[in-house]
């Protein structure tokens, strides 16, 4: 998957003053991931519902809002 155009974000959910960092780009059916610090090392992909389901899992979890 082409990933050059991507319109990257950092997630809301990283550290906002540190390394802890990913971001995330929404792209036709899927969510693309990488580490901020280190971009050139690529990224992951997940299927849009995938993504949906782990980011409810990890809510859930983590008590997070």
């Amino acid at each position: 998957m082409d990933v050059t155009t991507a319109q990257w974000r950092k997630s809301s959910y990283s550290n906002p003053d540190g390394p802890q960092c990913v971001e995330v780009a929404d792209l036709p059916g899927v969510m693309a991931v990488r580490d901020t610090q280190n971009r050139g090392l690529g990224h992951l992909t997940y299927p849009s519902a995938e993504w949906t389901g782990l980011l409810a899992v990890l809510k859930v979890s983590f008590g997070i809002g």
